[in-house]
C-alpha cells in the first residue's frame, strides 16, 4: 500500500510538473520536416532498398519526394538483374525524369540474355551433381545384388569367390581409377567379407586399410551432397536476384535435404527468412526462426541478433506488440549493418519503442524482470536497458517520446507522436500499425493520467492532451465502458470522479484469504508429519510404474 501511494504521489508531481515546466514543455520537436529520402535509402541494401523507395513513391503524396524516390529506385535497379522490377519503375516514372531515366531496352535485353545462359549453366551443373549422387546409390544396389546372385548360384565355389572379391578390391590401386570407382568396388568386398567370413583374408591379400576406404566412401557422399546443396543455393540466389521469389524460396528450402552441418541448416533458414519477409509470408518467418534456434552450436551473436529482428517483424505483422517489443529489445548491438537487406538499426529502435509504448504499462517501461533466454539473468525493459539504449541513441525522437511518456509529460509526448506520424506511415512494415499503436499509446496515457487522482478537471486534462473537452469526454466514456478506467463523469461540471475500491473491505478480504491458505497449509503439514511418523507409504501399482 505504501509503495503504491509513493508511486502515485510521484506521478502526481510529474503531471503537475508537466504543466509548469515551460522550458521542457516547449522543447523543439525534431523530425517534423519531410523525410530525407536519400539519407533513408542509405540505411538499406539489396532488394529491400528498392521496394522501400517504391513504397515511399506510392504513399508520400508529394511530387518532389515521389520523383526523388523513383530516381533512386531506378539507379539501384540498374545495379541488379531484376529486369521486371526495372520495367515497373520505368512505368511509374512515365518520362517525368527525362530521357536518362527511360526504358533502357539494350540493357534489359543484355541482362535477360546473360540470365538465360547462367540458368542453363546452373541447371547442367546441378543435374550432373544429382546424377552422380543417384549413380552412386544405384551402383551400390547393383553390385550388392550381383554378388548375392553369384554366391547363391555357386555356393561351393567359395575360393573362387574369394579371389574374385580380392581382385575387385585391388583394382582401385591401378592408376586411373578414381575414388568413386574405388567405393563402388568396395561394396563387393564388404558383401564378400560378410558372406564368407574372411574379412582378415581380404585385407591381408589386398594390403588395404578398410577403415580408410569407409572414410573415403563417407567423404565422397558428403562431397556430392555439398555440391548439390551449393547448386541449389546458387539457383536460389539466381531466382532471388531476378525477382522470382517463389522459385528462390523453393530452392533454398531444398538444400535442407543436403545439409551436413548445423551451419548449413542455419544458412538455409536465414535465406528462407529473407525471402519470406520479401514475400510478406511472416508465418514462414516464425517457422524458420524456430528451426534456426534448434541449432544452438551454429548460432553466433550476429545470427542471434538477425533471428531476434526477424522474429520481431513477424510478431509485429501479427499485431502481437508486446511479444514483438521483447524481441526487438533482445536484439543485440552486434547486428550493426549486417542485416541491411532486411532492417536498419534505426528500425529496431522505432519498432521496439513504439511496440513497448503500445503494450507495456508505465511500471514495465523501467522494471527489471527475469530473462529466461539469458540463463535466468535479468534485464531492464526499455529505459534502463543498456543494450536497447544504443539503438535509441540513433533515433532521439523515439528516445524522448519514451522518456516523456514515463515522466507523464503528455503534451510533449503527443507532439513527438504527431511529428513522427507522417514518416512512420511511409514505413513498409509499420504503416498498417501506426493508427492502432497511436490509439493504444493515447489510451494508456489517459489511463495513466487519471490513475493517481480522486477527481480530475476535464478542462485541465483536455489542455494537457491538446484536445477539446467534448472530444476528451468521448474518449473517457469509451475507456470507462471497456472497464479500463474505474470512474464516472460529471458532464455538467466537467469533472471525472474516480471509483476507488473500498480499501478497508479489500484489505479485510485479503486477510481472510491469507488465513484460509495458512489453515490449509498447516493441515497439509500435519498430515504429512503423521504419515511419516507411522511409516505409512503408498506404492504405485506396477501398471503405473511402467507408464511412468
Amino acid at each position: 500500500m505504501g509503495g503504491e501511494d509513493e508511486a502515485s504521489a510521484q506521478m502526481i508531481d510529474e503531471i503537475h510538473a508537466n504543466g509548469g515546466d515551460k522550458a521542457r514543455r516547449h522543447r523543439p520537436i525534431t523530425n517534423g520536416e519531410q523525410l530525407d529520402v536519400e539519407a533513408y535509402a542509405t540505411l538499406y541494401s539489396g532488394r529491400t532498398k528498392v521496394t522501400r523507395l517504391l513504397f515511399i513513391a506510392d504513399r508520400c503524396g508529394v511530387v518532389l519526394m515521389q520523383l526523388e524516390a523513383l530516381r533512386m529506385a531506378y539507379d539501384e535497379a540498374k545495379k541488379g538483374e531484376n529486369t521486371q522490377l526495372f520495367r515497373e519503375i520505368v512505368e511509374k516514372i512515365d518520362g517525368r525524369l527525362g530521357p536518362s531515366y527511360g526504358p533502357d531496352k539494350a540493357w534489359a535485353d543484355s541482362v535477360d540474355r546473360r540470365a538465360e545462359q547462367k540458368k542453363e549453366k546452373l541447371e547442367n551443373e546441378l543435374n550432373a551433381y544429382r546424377d552422380h549422387y543417384v549413380y552412386e546409390l544405384n551402383d551400390y544396389k547393383v553390385y550388392f545384388t550381383f554378388e548375392v546372385e553369384i554366391f547363391m548360384e555357386f555356393p561351393s565355389e567359395l575360393p573362387v569367390y574369394e579371389v574374385m572379391c580380392g581382385m575387385s578390391i585391388s583394382v582401385p590401386h591401378v592408376t586411373g581409377v578414381d575414388i568413386f570407382e574405388r567405393v563402388v568396388l568396395f561394396s563387393v568386398f564388404c558383401l564378400g567379407a560378410l558372406l564368407v567370413g574372411t574379412w582378415e583374408f581380404f585385407t591381408s591379400i589386398c594390403g588395404l586399410d578398410a577403415e580408410q576406404i569407409v572414410t573415403d566412401s563417407v567423404d565422397l557422399t558428403n562431397l556430392i551432397k555439398e555440391s548439390i546443396r551449393m547448386g541449389c543455393n546458387d539457383f536460389g540466389d539466381f531466382f532471388y536476384a531476378h525477382g522470382a521469389l517463389g522459385d528462390a524460396f523453393k530452392n533454398y528450402v531444398r538444400t535442407r535435404d543436403y545439409c551436413t552441418t548445423s551451419n548449413h541448416v542455419l544458412y538455409m533458414c536465414l535465406n528462407a527468412i529473407l525471402v519470406s519477409i520479401e514475400m510478406g509470408q511472416f508465418t514462414n518467418v516464425s517457422s524458420y526462426v524456430a528451426k534456426s534456434e534448434q541449432t544452438p552450436d551454429a548460432l553466433g551473436p550476429v545470427s542471434v541478433a538477425k533471428l531476434r529482428a526477424a522474429a520481431g517483424l513477424a510478431l509485429l505483422e501479427a499485431k502481437k506488440y508486446k511479444l514483438a517489443a521483447r524481441k526487438f529489445l533482445e536484439t543485440g548491438h552486434e547486428l550493426g549493418n549486417r542485416y541491411s537487406e532486411v532492417i536498419a538499426l534505426q528500425d529496431i529502435a522505432t519498432y521496439g519503442g513504439l511496440c513497448a509504448l503500445a503494450s507495456f504499462d508505465r511500471t514495465e517501461l523501467k522494471a527489471t524482470i527475469p530473462c529466461l533466454l539469458l540463463l535466468n539473468s535479468s534485464y531492464n525493459k526499455v529505459i534502463d536497458n543498456l543494450n536497447f539504449r544504443n539503438f535509441l541513441e540513433l533515433v532521439p525522437e523515439v528516445r524522448e517520446l519514451i522518456h516523456n511518456f514515463y515522466s507523464s509529460h503528455y503534451a510533449s509526448c503527443l507532439d513527438y507522436l504527431g511529428n513522427l506520424k507522417a514518416n512512420l506511415l511511409l514505413d513498409i512494415h509499420l504503416h498498417d500499425h501506426v493508427e492502432t499503436m497511436y490509439e493504444e499509446i493515447r489510451h494508456k496515457a489517459l489511463i495513466q493520467y487519471t490513475h493517481p487522482f480522486v477527481s480530475v478537471d476535464l478542462g485541465m486534462m483536455a489542455n494537457a492532451f491538446k484536445t477539446s473537452v467534448a472530444g476528451l469526454e468521448k474518449e473517457l466514456e469509451a475507456l470507462i465502458t471497456d472497464n479500463q478506467i474505474q470512474a464516472r463523469i460529471d458532464s455538467h461540471n466537467k469533472i471525472l470522479y474516480a471509483r476507488h475500491a473500498d480499501q478497508r473491505n479489500a484489505t479485510f478480504q485479503q486477510v481472510l484469504q491469507t488465513g484460509c491458505e495458512f489453515d490449509r497449509d498447516v493441515k497439509s503439514m500435519l498430515l504429512r508429519a503423521s504419515l511419516i511418523k507411522h511409516d505409512y507409504k503408498v506404492r504405485s501399482s506396477r501398471k503405473h510404474e511402467i507408464l511412468d
